[in-house]
């Protein structure tokens, strides 16, 4: 074994020692940072996860980090319990926390979420529409740009069963998704009797 093998081993094994200490104190969030940088070194040189790191991401809900062909069966199980149908060509794995958000749109609850962007919370979107098939979606965004990144988003998944509206001058549809700025959404309230959802992204932004 050569000198940068032992070294990667030793930089994993105290990493998890790390990991496991900070879910045993249950500091769940730290447990969670740490693994994730464990991932990225693993990945980064290439290496196989250990049934150890499989484990500590089922503990963490990182379920999408699953490498199956080193997990167990019941880690394999939960890979595939939470996949969802997000309008993709192939479903998605969610973690454990943009599953529990699913479950509480699904269950039609009025929700505000703090979340980085890596958080994921497109998919929970995408995958919302595509269980619940919604006849109008309403989605403010802070910005143009942000506008036409999410059209392009949902028009690779859903144009075939909606219609993606960013201008004002268009007519709704009988399925529709729209994606307004702030202003124009306003102008446009009058013209849709109901929205079955309203998702405001990057909310502290509104006013």
């Amino acid at each position: 074994m050569d000198s940068k093998t032992i070294i990667m081993e030793e930089i994993i094994f105290e990493t998890c020692q790390k990991i496991n200490h900070l879910l045993e104190t249950e500091k769940d969030n730290e447990a969670r940072e740490e693994l994730i940088k464990l991932l990225d070194f693993h990945q980064r040189e290439n290496i196989r996860y250990s049934p150890i790191v499989n484990h500590f991401i089922r503990e963490t809900g990182l379920f999408p980090y699953l490498q199956q062909d080193s997990s167990s069966w019941a880690e394999r199980y939960i890979y595939d319990v939470f996949k969802v149908d997000v309008g993709a060509e192939a479903p998605v794995t969610l973690h454990r926390e943009q599953s529990l958000l699913l479950k509480k749109l699904l269950s039609g609850s009025n929700l505000a979420v703090s979340a980085p962007t890596s958080f994921g919370k497109s998919f929970v979107i995408d995958a919302f529409i595509k269980i619940k098939k919604p006849s109008n979606v309403l989605i403010i965004v802070p910005t143009i740009a942000l506008t036409d990144e999410t059209r392009r988003r949902l028009y690779k998944k859903f144009a075939r069963d909606y219609k993606i509206i960013t201008t004002t001058e268009v007519q709704p549809g009988e399925k529709n998704i729209f994606i307004f700025p702030q202003e124009r959404a306003i102008s446009y309230l009058d013209k849709v009797e109901f929205f079955d959802i309203l998702i405001v992204d990057e909310f502290y932004k509104a006013s």
